[in-house]
């Protein structure tokens, strides 16, 4: 690893971003006409959230966005990554939008832009209407037709001011956490029978892009949880698993978007994906950039006889671990070498962006100033691990710090903190972190030095 962060270079046009979710921060769940959502079904299961927290009142962003807007620009970044509830925007999952819920997207887009923060939606972030769940959800081929309609209608009211966008965040969770083991929602457990759901999000994604690039959007592109894949034991069976793993958690969905095909999974002993003629046209040509979620690598050895899957998912030896911890270990390099291995798969690689980066760590639920070094180590040597990877020849061109916020983190409720700003969930208060501090500084110590190397290249 480099070892002064100070002396990172990055290009002239290098992009730095932060990020949250509107599930996660926005409360009022029951505001202005928003529908029902998989989360609102899932957090009133009992003991699927582990602190029995159901989102409410979370940030109270809906209430109050001004709060979270000028926390952003103060960080200075060029882009804020946030998403749009469908059940906001289109309670039912079909027919007209509810305007209130456009209406407030399009107030804070209005409020990001005059704060002079480009806005970065996505569309969808784990939010479905639980009317289009009823109907199969993402196991039907008919959800991609109905995503596309809804993106119409936020396309139509705010593409005149929102060029770029992501689609979907982490199809990888949706079907392997969503649908395959149940632990998030809707708390299916198909295992390989989730599988259908990769092919069918993706459908999405290409109805989506061509929604949005019909109406002049300039980028669009998708966002998926990666992560580097480690055998336990350097064994042929371990390796044998760990390819399994690798597929179904990158390469089925990286692969038809990069080359529009998916990889040999009958080999692997996967059932085939249902395409139909003209779908992986689709998918592949649909792409403005690809967009790169990192956290930790993944550790798997072969599982027993008497497991239905092959793999089991274990600790990463020898390294350091968040909040979660062992099942979330610190390790940056393995974000460089991800990063060079998919470039090498995928020579005509296009613009990468890291969607999502960062750590949970133990925080009090009350505080002053947090001094947060275990979140800034983690930063510094991922965003180093980035810089790593540039060198090597990925195009990647922003990076982005989840979250800005602490927030309401899925099943786990408030036990764990990400955010570069401590909020008090029983009041509201937003206090900056150490970490926001040095990422401000950071942002504005990169852009120098960006300056500073394309002077000298023009002096040469």
């Amino acid at each position: 690893m480099l070892s002064d962060p100070t002396r990172l270079v990055f290009p002239p046009h290098f992009r730095w971003s932060t990020a949250t979710s509107a599930f996660q921060i926005e409360g009022s769940r029951s505001a202005d006409g928003r529908g029902r959502s998989i989360w609102d079904d899932f957090v009133d299961v009992p003991g699927a959230v582990k602190d029995g927290s159901k989102a409410e009142p979370s940030c109270d962003s809906y209430r109050h966005p001004e709060a979270d807007i000028t926390l952003v620009a103060g960080l200075g970044v060029d882009h804020y990554r946030f998403s749009i509830q469908w059940a906001r925007v289109q309670p039912d999952g079909a027919g007209p939008a509810n305007a209130a819920g456009l209406d407030h997207y399009s107030r804070f887009v209005d409020a990001l832009l005059e704060a002079g923060v480009a806005p970065f939606p996505t569309l969808y972030h784990w939010e479905m209407p639980s009317a289009v769940e009823a109907d199969g959800g993402w196991l039907n081929r008919d959800t991609a037709e109905r995503f596309a309609d809804y993106v119409a209608l936020v396309a139509d009211r705010l593409g005149d001011r929102v060029p770029q966008w992501y689609t979907l965040n982490e199809p990888a969770m949706t079907t392997l956490q969503g649908y395959a083991t149940g632990a998030l929602a809707p708390g299916k457990q198909l295992l390989f029978g989730a599988l259908p759901t990769v092919h069918h999000q993706l459908l999405a994604h290409g109805r989506a892009a061509e929604v949005l690039q019909g109406r002049g959007a300039r980028r669009v592109g998708l966002v998926n949880n990666h992560t580097w894949v480690l055998p336990l034991h350097d064994t042929d069976q371990d390796r044998a698993v760990a390819a399994v793993y690798d597929t179904i958690h990158n390469r089925i969905f990286s692969e038809p978007l990069l080359d529009g095909s998916y990889p040999d999974l009958e080999a692997l002993g996967l059932p085939a994906m249902p395409v139909r003629s003209g779908d992986l046209e689709l998918i592949g040509g649909s792409i403005d950039f690809y967009g790169v979620n990192f956290y930790n690598p993944t550790t798997v050895t072969a599982a027993n006889g008497e497991s239905p899957i092959p793999f089991d998912i274990v600790p990463t030896p020898g390294v350091p671990v968040t909040g979660f911890g062992p099942e979330w270990p610190i390790m940056p390099e393995a974000l460089r070498d991800l990063l060079i291995d998919l470039h090498r798969r995928h020579p005509q690689l296009p613009p990468v962006i890291i969607g999502e980066n960062g750590a949970s760590f133990p925080e009090p639920e009350s505080a002053g100033r947090v001094e947060d070094a275990d979140r800034i180590g983690y930063l510094t040597g991922h965003i180093t691990a980035v810089a790593e990877a540039i060198e090597a020849g990925v195009p990647v061109t922003e990076y982005t710090v989840w979250s800005l916020l602490d927030n309401w983190e899925w099943a786990d409720g408030y036990t764990q903190r990400f955010g570069l700003v401590h909020v008090d969930f029983a009041t509201g208060e937003r206090t900056r972190k150490a970490s926001y501090d040095w990422y401000r500084d950071f942002i504005a110590d990169a852009r120098a030095g960006a300056s500073s190397a394309r002077d000298a290249e023009v002096a040469q």
